[in-house]
């Protein structure tokens, strides 16, 4: 056998075990970065106090229509910091990191939503966090380093409304579209 027959024969084996797998990622990006530091070089003075951040996660997706892909969809994640030193702004900074991904069809339609707003924030994190720690670092600050992020708690709190609501659906044997 020659080898661009066995190469020919282990591509196709090895897409077709990727097709198997229930999730299939075409793409990870930065959709957009933000770094604001508005007072340097003065924010950057050591001696001051250590400053107080606030940090805000978020997470969207959106399916994205293609003839060739089914069930495919772009997820974003949103990381955002401030740091402020009484009431000066040391830095704002902000990272949307996107991944578009393929939900294969042995998943159920209605398990799609937990997936795209759970696991994949879970997935793509450790990507958004290392850029965060870069973006800070190189703006003259020590690297902000993002602490483990509950997804399953920030979707049951973002979500609770339509689980409850799904759940007296599913008491009361109805159909959930």
């Amino acid at each position: 056998m020659s080898e661009e027959t066995k190469t020919n024969e282990e591509n196709q084996k090895s897409q077709l075990q990727a097709d198997a797998l229930p999730i299939t990622v075409h793409a990870q990006y930065v959709r957009d970065i933000s770094f604001e530091n508005p007072n340097a070089p003065d924010s950057l003075r050591t001696e001051l106090a250590n400053p107080e951040m606030e940090v805000n996660v978020s997470m969207d997706a959106r399916k994205i229509e293609d003839k060739n892909i089914k069930n495919l969809y772009e997820v974003a994640l949103t990381l955002s910091a401030t740091a402020k030193r009484d009431e000066n702004t040391l830095f704002i900074a902000e990272v949307i990191y996107g991944i578009t991904l393929s939900i294969g069809d042995m998943i159920p339609e209605d398990q799609h939503h937990p997936i795209l707003f759970i696991e994949i924030p879970r997935l793509i994190f450790p990507f958004s966090r290392q850029i965060m720690a870069t973006i800070t670092s190189q703006g003259g600050y020590p690297p902000l380093l993002l602490n483990p992020v509950d997804f399953q708690a920030l979707y049951i709190d973002r979500f609770k409304d339509e689980i409850e609501k799904s759940k007296k659906q599913n008491a009361n044997g109805e159909t959930i579209n």
